[in-house]
């Protein structure tokens, strides 16, 4: 199983790396996820050549089965988040 980098790894990471501090950086980070999600929220996709990609999709209303009773239940309309690795962390990860 693959080690885990949490948001506070991720920042003292990227600190010892550029020599600011951990609180310039937190903030950057903060400020960079929020941006993204207001973004990405508004219905605009968010795009990081080479790296990443975040996009609003829709799911529509479709029809369901409630798997304890097998009753059909209607499953409402929702959005989500599509997130796409591109070619630079891909071949990153070979």
């Amino acid at each position: 199983m693959a080690d885990t980098l949490n948001k506070s790894d991720l920042v003292a990471a990227i600190a010892a790396e550029t020599g600011e501090s951990q609180a310039a950086v937190n903030k950057v980070v903060d400020a960079f996820f929020s941006v993204v999600a207001k973004q990405v929220g508004g219905g605009t996709k968010v795009s990081i050549p080479g790296w990443l990609s975040f996009e609003k999709t829709h799911r529509a209303a479709r029809a369901g089965r409630n798997p304890a009773t097998g009753e059909t239940i209607q499953i409402a309309a929702s959005n989500g988040v599509k997130v796409s690795a591109g070619s630079k962390l891909k071949a990153a990860v070979k």
